[in-house]
């Protein structure tokens, strides 16, 4: 990341934070030169970016001071704990940076707005990501890159197109994406759970599901888990891929946690496919908003005829406004920024939520409750309960609270049974919250311990 960027988050981060006070002059600019050790033409060009954003303003033969009550609202505790919700925080997007970027697109793609494009996607944002692709250890040929309306479409065209193996069955872990299981089951796909928890998968069952059904793919999440929260090793990647090839199965691997990463040996499933098995997908819902609805699927030159015939039949194209605006994002250096400081953010988040787990389960249910080492930017985890607990007299009591929490029923296939899980989720939860929801939590299971004399366990799923 180019010096520059990381100097404009930590002063825009200073400001943000409170620790430089509504109305402060900030330091000179020969001062913050020598503190952050670069030029002052650096300093003065991220000054001028943060007065450009109204966040700083300048006094003539005076200095730079903090624009007034710019984002005091954003720090308070907002009343609600919303541990339920998935999508990004509102704060922490980047508006205008991306209204910069739409109204860039408008100019520079006017004509090709009002045509249609291709259904493969804006061949100059396939280079693009092809690209940025490589950060991710996904290196591939821009024909095998397809641009959709989010992952969720890849998905659906994936589920109904044929594949090269002439298999028909669906594998697909338990609990998983709710919107690939409703589409499954409404349309009559025939799918196969496998359950997965804290601990992993049975290797030897999933081994016997590719050997006896009929499994055209097996769709998973090896990076951050939704809703778990948990990634496979470097060993259960490569173990998988192996399955893969002996049973001839192709697996659909979902990256959309993949500019969360922090540790750079963790690579994809497809960075060690060596015999095209992988489909790679990647979402932009989780780091940049849902309503952008643009996702990218890397997929088999073997099913890219099907694939592009399926799609075009389906929308045409993806949103070529959307597309368009997302080049500019990235090209410009914008994207890196945003997610070097939204990854940072959920860091501390995440750790928070671990200290909190293990502040008020682990202390109160000593050896019942255990929180997870934070070595990644996790912002979703689960707790499990005894089977005889009632998960809704738990969650109506923390609604009325201010607490919002949701069961994990609606992850599960219909007929696969089902765990007693809670999904906690801080994406869009505030630092000065997370600590008081854990500990309402706490209460409310606590006092419903008391109620049945059962105990609960966390993370050991």
């Amino acid at each position: 990341m180019h010096r520059y960027l990381l100097l404009l988050n930590e002063l825009e981060s200073l400001i943000e934070s409170g620790q430089w006070k509504d109305g402060e002059k900030l330091p000179s600019i020969r001062t913050l030169a020598d503190r952050y050790a670069c030029s002052n033409s650096t300093i003065i060009r991220a000054l001028a970016e943060l007065e450009h954003r109204h966040m700083i303003y300048s006094v003539p033969k005076s200095g730079y001071y903090v624009v007034k009550s710019a984002y005091a609202p954003s720090l308070k505790p907002s009343g609600v704990i919303n541990f339920a919700a998935s999508s990004p925080d509102p704060d922490i997007f980047p508006y205008l940076d991306f209204q910069h970027c739409i109204n860039k697109a408008i100019d520079t793609y006017r004509n090709d707005l009002f045509i249609y494009g291709t259904p493969q996607g804006l061949p100059s944002l396939i280079q693009v990501i092809q690209k940025q692709f490589r950060d991710y250890q996904v290196f591939t040929q821009p024909s095998r890159i397809f641009i959709t309306s989010g992952v969720q479409q890849a998905l659906a065209i994936l589920a109904a197109i044929p594949f090269p193996n002439q298999k028909t069955k669906v594998v697909i872990e338990q609990p998983s994406y709710h919107l690939l299981i409703e589409y499954l089951e409404t349309h009559q796909i025939p799918a196969i759970g496998i359950e997965r928890t804290a601990r992993g998968i049975d290797w030897d069952e999933l081994e016997r599901i590719f050997r006896c059904e009929n499994v055209k793919f097996f769709y998973t999440m090896p990076r951050f888990h939704s809703p778990l929260g948990t990634s496979y090793t470097k060993q259960e990647k490569l173990a998988l891929l192996e399955l893969a090839r002996k049973y001839d199965v192709y697996i659909v691997e979902d990256d959309h946690m993949a500019d969360f990463e922090e540790d750079s040996k963790a690579d994809p499933l497809f960075a060690y496919d060596q015999s095209a098995r992988v489909i790679y997908l990647k979402s932009y819902a989780k780091i940049l908003l849902p309503g952008l609805r643009v996702g990218v699927a890397v997929i088999p030159e073997e099913l890219s005829r099907a694939f592009t015939q399926y799609k075009r039949l389906m929308d045409i194209d993806t949103s070529m406004f959307s597309q368009a605006a997302l080049e500019i994002y990235i090209k410009s250096g914008m994207f890196e920024r945003h997610r070097h400081k939204i990854r940072s953010c959920y860091a501390k988040r995440s750790r928070l939520l671990a200290a909190s787990i293990q502040q008020h389960f682990g202390h109160r249910f000593p050896g019942i409750v255990s929180a997870c080492e934070v070595k990644q930017p996790m912002i979703h985890t689960h707790i499990m309960l005894n089977e005889r607990i009632s998960l809704s007299p738990i969650i109506t009591r923390l609604k009325k609270d201010g607490v919002l929490l949701e069961p994990i029923e609606k992850h599960y296939l219909k007929h696969f049974p089902k765990r007693n899980l809670l999904k906690l989720n801080v994406s869009n939860v505030k630092e000065t919250d997370i600590e008081t929801g854990i500990a309402k939590l706490a209460d409310a299971i606590g006092d419903s311990l008391e109620r049945s004399g059962l105990r609960i366990s966390y993370g050991m799923s």
